[in-house]
């Protein structure tokens, strides 16, 4: 396998972590509603926790993001 061919291959399995991403986030503002709508005195409580889950969430895509950057930027040099 050539190697331009496997850089490619990689970046696109490293932004197959967006999709995962999109589906946490989705997971957990889903269940966030599901809650409020239960018991509506527990959003304050449960949306800190959905502000910290978003965001470990979304740093896993950042990771992603990250690797591709870095699989680019082996391509060229």
């Amino acid at each position: 396998m050539d190697l331009g061919a496997a850089g490619l291959i990689g970046m696109g399995c490293a932004a197959a972590g967006f999709a995962g991403a999109g589906v946490g986030i989705g997971y957990i503002f889903g269940k966030v509603i599901e809650v409020v709508e239960r018991q509506p005195e527990a959003e304050a409580r449960v949306t800190k926790y959905m502000w910290i889950g978003f965001a470990l969430v979304e740093a896993i895509a950042l990771y992603g993001l990250v690797v591709v950057f870095i699989i680019m930027g082996l391509r060229k040099g």
